[in-house]
């Protein structure tokens, strides 16, 4: 089966290192196996998105050195026709399914009514019975998923992994309350039109692969279904926590501008994937070493 994977940024601040060795990675071994890569942005909540922070995703694709085969050519291409503005009607088709199928329920419980009530900081299920109007102001949808649902990951290099979708996540939001698609929908929706059957994330997005692979089981989506992830260690910074554009992690844009080569990032990928042997500073040898291994 040809392999077909994405680079899925978020144009809501600089990229950080976090998001290179995931391009990187996903990069090798897509190539090495003869793949297919899909430049695929998510800018879902359009609010969000400022051109400087799209146009960043392009220079640091072209500073790292790598390509991909489909998606857009540049920010105006992107916003023309791969922005997930204009496929909100897919993801809302899904979430009608999903509502016809009796998989849904409407609520309208506040952040704060979650946190007094719930004991593991899921939502406690307090609109799950009182068939509130779907379509009134200020309500979300809700999938219903139960205290405990065992979700089974099919897992590379990590092997088959498996968790507790009830315990993780419980019944978790697919339209918030302003009536966007929440994101595990849209994602999923994306995933399954292009054929993405290879997926590299950081192993903190491991809950939401199991909340896809059950909303993809619930919506029939065969192709999602029998993907294979990849969830990698995440870098940290120097206080031990995730680094991202939040937190204000250190941008690439700042890299570059300073004249950094990316070659440190290309030795960390190589130590994720295992193929340490000599220096890799580029990305062309980082492939050589992929190919090498037979990854």
């Amino acid at each position: 089966m040809l392999l077909r994977t994405r680079l899925a940024p978020t144009p809501s601040g600089y990229l950080h290192l976090g998001n290179a060795l995931s391009f990187v990675v996903t990069w090798a071994i897509a190539r090495a196996r003869e793949g297919q890569i899909l430049l695929r942005i998510d800018d879902l909540d359009a609010g969000r998105r400022r051109p400087e922070y799209l146009e960043d995703i392009f220079r640091t694709i072209e500073w790292l050195d790598i390509d991909f085969d489909e998606g857009p050519e540049g920010p105006d291409d992107f916003l023309a026709q791969y922005s997930q503005q204009l496929r909100l009607p897919q993801y809302h088709e899904a979430l009608r399914q999903l509502k016809e199928q009796g998989h849904l329920y409407a609520c309208t419980c506040s952040r704060k009514e979650i946190r007094q009530l719930s004991t593991n900081g899921n939502y406690p299920g307090t609109c799950l019975k009182q068939g509130k109007d779907f379509d009134a102001p200020r309500t979300a949808w809700r999938v219903k998923v139960g205290p405990t649902r065992e979700v089974t990951i099919p897992g590379w290099k990590r092997g088959i992994e498996s968790i507790d979708l009830g315990r993780e996540m419980g019944d978790f939001v697919v339209r918030q309350k302003n009536r966007a698609p929440a994101y595990q929908i849209a994602s999923l929706v994306d995933d399954e039109h292009w054929k993405i059957n290879f997926i590299v994330r950081g192993l903190d997005l491991l809950p939401s692969t199991g909340a896809q692979l059950y909303l993809a089981d619930l919506l029939g989506y065969e192709q999602f279904t029998q993907a294979t992830f990849w969830h990698h260690d995440l870098i940290t910074g120097e206080d031990g926590q995730k680094l991202s554009k939040s937190a204000g992690a250190d941008a690439l844009k700042t890299w570059r501008e300073a004249g950094k080569t990316p070659g440190d990032i290309f030795q960390i990928a190589a130590d994720w994937l295992g193929v340490t042997e000599g220096s890799i500073r580029t990305s062309a040898e980082l492939l050589a070493a992929v190919k090498d291994q037979n990854l």
